[in-house]
């Protein structure tokens, strides 16, 4: 991939809260932020390892377990250690975008700078939508996206 950082939203654009991250990454995509790759995956977290090879910088969206309230926004740097288990960053899967960050680490295969926003969701019954106070982090989250990678257009 030739582009100096990659935006990967994560989720099932069927499964309501589920979608966050697939709506922040549209939401990144329509912002034009130049040399910035925007992607979508689904439930494969493992193809992660394939999508992030040779670029040096990625942003990771996903949804995560409610702890404190729907629409909480976390950000996380997997570079500095484990993510935490309470936000259960797994997968209706057996392999979550936690264990494929952890496989990742064990095999030197992380990017040199990752970042994950990591929002509480409530909801994942098959067809709902995006609720209300989730849906309400897509536009905060992508415009933090926006000017983090801003600030590191250095960064190769």
């Amino acid at each position: 991939m030739s582009a100096r950082a990659l935006v990967i939203g994560l989720g099932n654009p069927d499964r309501g809260d589920d979608a966050v991250g697939l709506q922040v990454a549209r939401r990144v995509a329509t912002l034009g932020l130049p040399d910035v790759a925007v992607e979508a995956a689904g439930s494969d977290t493992l193809a992660l390892l394939d999508r992030w090879a040779g670029v040096g910088r990625v942003v990771l969206v996903d949804a995560a377990a409610v702890i404190a309230r729907p629409g909480r926004i976390h950000r996380l740097d997997p570079l500095a250690g484990p993510l935490p288990r309470d936000l259960a960053l797994g997968s209706t899967h057996a392999f979550g975008l936690a264990e494929a960050v952890e496989l990742a680490r064990t095999l030197g295969l992380l990017p040199r700078r990752m970042t994950i926003y990591a929002i509480e969701a409530a909801c994942f019954d098959p067809g709902a939508a995006l609720s209300p106070a989730v849906a309400a982090a897509v536009v905060p989250v992508a415009g933090r996206i926006a000017a983090e990678l801003a600030e590191g257009q250095g960064d190769a």
